[in-house]
């Protein structure tokens, strides 16, 4: 299955540095809707409102430390909120501890990516979630 452009994406760091590389990458990529978040706590409202709306994200790409809600607990919401249970979720870390990843993937994780990487490494890790 081909992913459409315009998939509504959103982007969670609280490096405003990582949030625009992140970015970048996804327009090389060829994604065009991309929001962006500065931490779990500020994606959540967006997430909820969005829903509201009628327009649900499509994709999350989050890093996993953020001050005020984790990556891992914005996937915890994600994952217990009806209707999200399948939200394609993207973690980004700078830890690569086999621990991390393992809980990770038992809060539902749909893929795991570790800084630093490249456009080609983070298109590999789409396509690997949305050709499932």
């Amino acid at each position: 299955m081909a992913l459409k452009a315009d998939i509504k994406i959103l982007i969670v760091d609280d490096m405003s540095t990582m949030r625009k590389i992140i970015k970048n990458m996804l327009s090389q990529i060829g994604f065009t809707n991309i929001a962006e978040a500065d931490d779990g706590a500020t994606a959540w409202p967006m997430i909820e409102s969005a829903i509201k709306e009628g327009r649900p994200y499509e994709f999350i790409v989050s890093d996993w430390n953020m001050p005020q809600m984790s990556g891992l607990d914005l996937l915890k919401n994600v994952r217990s909120t009806p209707g999200l249970e399948k939200l394609p979720f993207l973690m980004i870390t700078a830890e690569a501890e086999q621990g991390n990843v393992v809980i990770a993937v038992k809060a539902g994780v749909s893929n795991f990516i570790v800084k630093p990487f490249s456009a080609q490494v983070l298109k590999e890790k789409i396509d690997r979630i949305f050709n499932k």
